[in-house]
């Protein structure tokens, strides 16, 4: 059976597949100690299917350690070497504005010190090195940083990505005098050319590196003391990594949750028929978004998370502070505002009983009976409404409002927050949205889905299947995953299919080799990696079970920055041209046949699809308890400013099932909210498809 573990900000997720079995089951997030949250779901969901932990053949997990990391500003002790003259490469970035129209605002201290910026006496050129390191000048630096007592080192040259002896050098020399010491190389981190973002980015995984390492390897001793295989971790890429190379480079995994919400939701898209989708899942912290077209999630060639670059292949998620736990509040002006603070899973929404006093969006739902007072949420929350009312109430008092209007206000609110962050992926970006479902998962998208949809001219939502654990299930049907990238700045004659062809064939090589040696080998190892380890290796090693992939970055000789295409693994140059001539028209309006193209970098991935990914029926997911059938009642609630009664379908529901509002559907991991004017059915994959009825 195939394990899935999503770590939220609320709860942890986990997904059991196999056997003609879908199991899920959720716990309350431990932030203190994640890997304690996460077995705490293992053994929820192992009791839930009646099976153990020997039945277990693959654990995939998706964590936001390093994300949390990032964003409270933890970070191990650091040094950071740069060419002489370049040691406050990061701290002067790219010298933009934070923000355009708040001279205030400030961009992110690096996470190196000015007294740990060290510099290496050496400079290297595109063509080879201009000023070479002498082992001696490596040494004397070694130990200098070594008196410094980092617990890690971010090596960061110029022109690394093309000539990385110097780097290579440096690593042996901190090695030497610093056994132990965890060293990232910018060249092994990111492998492409701007000093800036690749910089940025290897301080990142210097700096974080170590508490990943650490969170990981007590998740596997864990893990083998259970007797589950030891976990592939989720990559920012939307695919798994080993766990080793996950510790030893945490900027790969800096967007690790929300990948594995977005694989969830292409491969849901894809069994509910949907070629184009805009994917939305909220949960309890915050709420991710992103656009599926044919299948699949949009990559970026680079990403950002709390304001500093990643100059590495992430799945192209907009994020927002959104959620279920997101707190109310009143701002200096007298205006009601929601999140980004939010209640996380201690002490949580006031309504989960747990000490939370301030007002959340989770709160106001139950307040307006959109959440059942009498029935425990999935993780065995049981809900107390006057403490939402207490909770509510206080607000509603310093606004001047009436509690249920009040209410009602925190919910357009948080609405109104994420509808911006689907219009920055959609109408941003020249997309229509009207021209999409929307499919809305995590605890509490599927509550809010409709809401939404009606604002961005949507007429078709869906609600997967197990849509409150998705993230989980997207795990499940990751694949394995290796990039390996290149900055190769080809013009001219120097751009030719035979030059193409060797730089793919050489990064499909180390991809592939990459992803073969992520299995420890036989009799050794981390703790814990047994035979699952062994068979994703041999998995990997053979050539009919990885699939090759290569995307291109172009751009017109003389623009700053360049367009990412899809091709294939020995393209020509004319088809080259035409992918990025199609894809330059699209963003900007033209083309220029008389200009000449520049190949900046090729990128290309390894892969291993999982089992579940060939569009495999489902089984239906095993709700609470032996009752699989949907049951009926009714409940008053405010919904639109008025006060209706809603037909309440709770439990399983059977394929088939029509629904039409106002209603709602208390799924076994989520809630379906259904207005007024909209009404549909239960698929056969089990999802749960709204239309809006005709105007």
């Amino acid at each position: 059976m195939l394990l899935g573990v999503d770590v939220g900000g609320t709860f942890t997720d986990a997904v059991l597949f196999g056997d003609g079995l879908l199991v899920t089951a959720k716990s309350p997030t431990t932030p203190q100690d994640q890997s304690l949250g996460v077995m705490a779901a293992v053994d929820a969901v192992l009791r839930r299917a009646q099976r153990s932990a020997a039945d277990v053949s693959s654990f995939a997990h998706g964590m936001t350690v390093a994300t949390n990391a990032l964003l409270e500003g933890r970070s191990a002790r650091t040094a950071l070497i740069a060419t002489e003259g370049f040691a406050d490469l990061v701290e002067l970035g790219r010298q933009a504005r934070a923000d355009l129209y708040r001279l205030c605002a400030a961009h992110p201290a690096p996470l190196v010190g000015r007294d740990l910026r060290f510099e290496a006496p050496e400079r290297m050129t595109p063509d080879g090195p201009l000023r070479a390191l002498s082992a001696a000048d490596a040494a004397a630096l070694a130990e200098r940083i070594a008196a410094a007592d980092p617990e890690a080192v971010a090596v960061v040259l110029l022109h690394a990505y093309r000539h990385p002896a110097h780097e290579l050098a440096l690593r042996d020399a901190l090695l030497a005098a610093m056994p132990g010491v965890h060293v990232s190389l910018s060249h092994e981190v990111v492998g492409t050319f701007r000093e800036y973002e690749r910089a940025a980015t290897t301080e990142i995984d210097a700096a974080l590196s170590p508490l990943v390492g650490r969170y990981l390897r007590r998740l596997a001793e864990r893990a083998a003391a259970a007797g589950l295989p030891e976990p592939a971790i989720m990559q920012s890429n939307g695919g798994l990594i080993d766990l080793a190379a996950a510790a030893g480079h945490a900027s790969w995994t800096v967007l690790s949750g929300p990948a594995g919400g977005a694989e969830g939701a292409a491969f849901a898209a894809a069994a509910a028929d949907v070629e184009r989708a805009l994917c939305f899942d909220m949960g309890g912290t915050s709420c991710d978004v992103c656009v599926v077209d044919d299948g699949a999630v949009a990559e970026a060639g680079a990403g950002a998370i709390a304001g500093r670059p990643i100059a590495l292949p992430t799945l192209d998620v907009h994020t927002v502070g959104a959620g279920g736990g997101s707190i109310a509040w009143r701002d200096a002006g007298g205006a009601l505002r929601v999140g980004p603070r939010s209640a996380g899973a201690v002490p949580g929404p006031a309504c989960y009983g747990r000490g939370g006093v301030e007002p959340t969006v989770t709160d106001a739902n139950l307040l307006l009976g959109y959440l059942p007072p009498d029935a425990p949420l999935a993780g065995d929350v049981a809900l107390d409404l006057d403490a939402a009312r207490r909770a509510v109430g206080g607000l509603a008092d310093a606004l001047g409002l009436d509690p249920l209007a009040c209410a009602e206000g925190i919910v357009r609110v948080a609405n109104a927050e994420m509808t911006r962050a689907l219009r920055v992926v959609t109408v941003e970006r020249g997309i229509d949205p009207r021209d999409h479902a929307l499919v809305a998962f995590g605890g509490a998208g599927p509550l809010h889905a409709v809401a939404i949809a009606r604002e961005l001219g949507i007429d078709r939502v869906i609600a997967p299947r197990a849509s409150g654990v998705l993230a989980a299930f997207g795990l499940v049907v990751a694949p394995r995953r290796r990039d390996a990238q290149r900055s190769v700045l080809r013009t001219g004659e120097a751009l030719n299919a035979q030059a193409i062809a060797r730089d793919v064939a050489e990064l499909a090589c180390a991809a592939r080799a990459a992803l073969g040696a992520a299995a420890p080998a036989a009799g050794g190892g981390a703790a814990g990696g047994g035979a699952a380890g062994g068979a994703f290796a041999r998995d990997a090693l053979g050539a009919d079970d990885v699939e090759i992939a290569a995307t291109y970055a172009l751009r017109y000789r003389g623009q700053a920055f360049e367009l990412v295409v899809e091709a294939s693994t020995e393209p020509t140059v004319e088809q080259l041209r035409e992918a990025f001539e199609n894809a330059h028209e699209k963003r900007y309006g033209y083309r220029d046949a008389a200009q000449e193209i520049e190949l900046v970098t090729i990128r290309v991935r390894a892969m291993v699809a999982s089992p579940v990914a060939d569009g495999a029926e489902l089984p239906t997911p095993v709700p609470d308890g032996d009752d699989r059938a949907a049951r009926s009642a009714t409940r008053r609630a405010r919904l639109d400013g008025s006060d209706v009664e809603l037909a309440v379908w709770r439990g399983a529901l059977p394929p088939g099932l029509e629904v039409a509002g106002p209603a709602v559907c208390e799924l076994p991991e989520s809630t379906l909210l259904v207005p007024a004017g909209w009404s549909g059915r239960v698929m056969a994959s089990g999802a749960v498809e709204l239309r809006r009825e005709a105007r």
